[in-house]
C-alpha cells in the first residue's frame, strides 16, 4: 500500500513496531535529508543569480538592443523555471520519499501536493524539463540569427543537436505519461475486478 498525503495515519496505539533490520532499512530514507537541504542551498544560489541578472538588465536597460534585453529576460525566465523545478523536487520528493510535511489545511499548500506520488512527480518533472529546454532552444534560435555573419556563439550543428535533444525530452515525457496511463488503467481494472 502506498501512502499519499490523504491516506489516514493509524492511531499511535495501532502502529506496529518494526524489527531492527526493517527499522534500519526504513529509517535509511532519512539519509536523503542532506540532499534536499543541499537543493535548498542551490535554490539560494539561483536567487542570487536571478538578482545579479536582474541588476544587469536594469543597469543596461538603455544601452542594450531589444534582442539583448529579450535574451536577458529569457535568462531570468530560465532561472525561475529551474527554481520551480527545484521546489517540485524538494517538496514533492521529500513528501513522497522521506516524510509527510503535514500541510493539510495550510493556506499556502501547493495544489499539486495533495495528489503527489512518484508517478505524478515524474510527469511534472518531465514537463518542467521540457519547459526549461524550450527556453534554452528559444534563446538559441534568437541568437542563431547571426550564424551567417559569424557573430553567433552557436554553430549549425550545435543548434541541430539542441533541437534533437529537445525532441528527445518531449518523446520521453510522452513515453512516461503513456506508461503512467497504462499503469493507472491496469490498477483501475484490478480494483474493478476485485470489487465484483
Amino acid at each position: 500500500m502506498s501512502l499519499t498525503p490523504e491516506t489516514p495515519m493509524p492511531p499511535e496505539a495501532q502502529r506496529k513496531e518494526l524489527r531492527p533490520i526493517p527499522l534500519l532499512i526504513f529509517s535509511s530514507r532519512w539519509l536523503q535529508l542532506p540532499l534536499y537541504i543541499g537543493l535548498i542551498v542551490a535554490q539560494g544560489v539561483y536567487v542570487v543569480l536571478f538578482l545579479k541578472e536582474l541588476w544587469h538588465l536594469f543597469a543596461h536597460a538603455f544601452d542594450f538592443s531589444e534582442q539583448q534585453i529579450m535574451l536577458l529576460v529569457l535568462g531570468l525566465i530560465d532561472v525561475v523555471m529551474i527554481s520551480n523545478l527545484l521546489v517540485m523536487v524538494i517538496v514533492g520528493g521529500y513528501e513522497t520519499f522521506v516524510s509527510r510535511l503535514n500541510l493539510e489545511g495550510h493556506p499556502d499548500q501547493p495544489e499539486w501536493l495533495s495528489h503527489v506520488n512518484a508517478s505524478v512527480l515524474k510527469i511534472k518533472l518531465a514537463m518542467a524539463i521540457i519547459g526549461i529546454s524550450s527556453i534554452h532552444l528559444l534563446r538559441t534560435f534568437i541568437e542563431a540569427g547571426g550564424l551567417a555573419s559569424g557573430k553567433s556563439a552557436y554553430t549549425e550543428v550545435g543548434v541541430m543537436w539542441q533541437t534533437i535533444i529537445h525532441t528527445v525530452f518531449i518523446m520521453s515525457a510522452i513515453g512516461i505519461a503513456y506508461v503512467d496511463k497504462l499503469s493507472n488503467a491496469s490498477t483501475e481494472q484490478t480494483k474493478h475486478a476485485a470489487s465484483h
